[in-house]
């Protein structure tokens, strides 16, 4: 793979992924990066489907839940294996920035926090084989709370490395291609489920997905180590964390970032959405291994078919992914909302809910890949890694804060919400609408 670099089998496949069939232009980097696009081009590629193969198998609505539950972990654990995993990973971004910032080159925070989230991982695994009880579940929120804070130093140098080695105009397809690639082996996890050759309750067989994953993604890092990175501008002496802090005011200085971030925050109702349709699958068909793993392959073929046409159109204009994946996100819940309140037999049909959430996941595909593009895009240099750091950050705290909107559940009921947060995405979609183009 050393040679990928040097390829002509290489390049050929770059101008296939990318339909790239004129001379090579590159904006936004230099003459010497845009030489190693094709080679970069497919060991980010690379990298960024084996750690998607680790999150298909670490999943905390799927593997870790059952884990947490079959070593007989508090009920209070599982209301927060998803907030950790996503919060822990966003909010230190602020911190995160500032040391990444001071790095020429910043593949290797890429590298190190790959390597701590498979020692997380193989951490996970332990505790699922040999602890139970309140202890277990202290233990996977712990290992967990490690494995998120190392994908919050991932997430920032990678959309750096990403700006610097990626020109203009692939940097959608790329995502989307990697979001595709995963959609397949989710698919293929949730076949697993549903065909019961994977046993819920065999803790050896849980464990062994989580060293599995654990070896994905210590492939990872041996693959983008090989990325050539031209070394960047640090800021020496500047003190990282303050920095950091200092850049909270971009939003208020920044007039299309904190458009952005708002738009984002609101965005956030294509992934809170999730839980409720798989809730309402609960009341009105049942629970079961067959029905969880309809989810899975409904969510693991929505971004088969969606991430790599969202990445094509993201290319052309990010926000308008992000404007039609909001409206889609709104239009689903909001006819979920309506079969509950009039045509409530139809949620009883096996079909209607892993129907919904397939578009449902359409449209998160649409929303992750769109505003990952945006970002990118929207800045150069060290003021992209603020952007990053910034936005995660701040959207972790909100993400947080919106969980706590799960505890109208009880008053509105499943479908309530589903119709709240339908809400919220239209508000995001106007938003969105009103963003400027990159």
């Amino acid at each position: 793979m050393s040679r990928l670099h040097d390829s002509d089998a290489a390049e050929t496949l770059y101008e296939k992924l990318t339909n790239e069939e004129d001379a090579r232009v590159c904006r936004e980097i230099s003459d010497e990066a845009c030489r190693e696009v094709p080679g970069n081009f497919l060991l980010i590629l690379s990298a960024s489907v084996l750690t998607k193969l680790g999150d298909a198998l670490t999943s905390p609505k799927t593997v870790l839940a059952w884990i947490a539950t079959s070593v007989g972990a508090p009920a209070a654990v599982l209301g927060l294996l998803v907030p950790v995993r996503e919060s822990g990973s966003l909010i230190p971004q602020l911190a995160i920035g500032g040391v990444v910032r001071r790095l020429a080159l910043r593949k290797w925070a890429w590298v190190v926090g790959s390597l701590l989230q498979a020692l997380a991982l193989l951490g996970m695994a332990w505790v699922a084989l040999t602890l139970t009880s309140t202890a277990a579940g202290a233990g996977l929120l712990g290992f967990l709370a490690l494995f998120s804070l190392a994908r919050g130093l991932c997430s920032v140098a990678a959309k750096d490395v990403l700006g610097k080695t990626v020109p203009k105009g692939r940097r959608g397809q790329l995502t989307g291609w990697a979001a595709g690639v995963a959609g397949v082996v989710s698919g293929g996890v949730g076949v697993l489920f549903l065909m019961d050759v994977v046993d819920a309750g065999d803790m050896s067989v849980l464990a062994a997905l989580l060293a599995l994953a654990a070896t994905a993604w210590l492939a990872a890092c041996l693959v983008y180590a090989l990325v050539r990175e031209a070394p960047g501008a640090v800021d020496g002496g500047a003190n990282g964390l303050g920095r950091s802090l200092s850049n909270l005011s971009l939003l208020l200085t920044d007039g299309p970032f904190r458009q952005f971030v708002i738009a984002r925050s609101l965005l956030m109702c294509s992934a809170l959405s999730a839980p409720y349709y798989v809730a309402l699958a609960q009341e009105q068909v049942g629970s079961g291994g067959a029905m969880l793993g309809a989810f899975i392959i409904a969510g693991g073929v929505a971004s088969l078919l969606s991430a790599p046409v969202w990445g094509r159109y993201a290319d052309a204009s990010s926000r308008m992914v992000m404007f039609w994946a909001a409206c889609l996100c709104a239009l689903v819940g909001a006819g979920v909302f309506w079969l509950g309140a009039v045509e409530a037999g139809v949620l009883e049909r096996v079909w209607t809910l892993p129907l919904a959430y397939f578009l449902l996941s359409v449209a998160h595909s649409g929303v992750r890949v769109g505003r990952k593009t945006y970002v990118v895009d929207l800045a150069e240099g060290n003021r992209r890694t603020d952007y990053v750091s910034v936005s995660n950050s701040v959207i972790g705290v909100l993400l947080l804060i919106a969980g706590l909107t799960g505890l109208l559940a009880d008053r509105i009921g499943n479908h309530g919400m589903v119709a709240l947060l339908a809400f919220m995405g239209l508000v995001g979609a106007l938003l969105t609408w009103k963003l400027p183009e990159t």
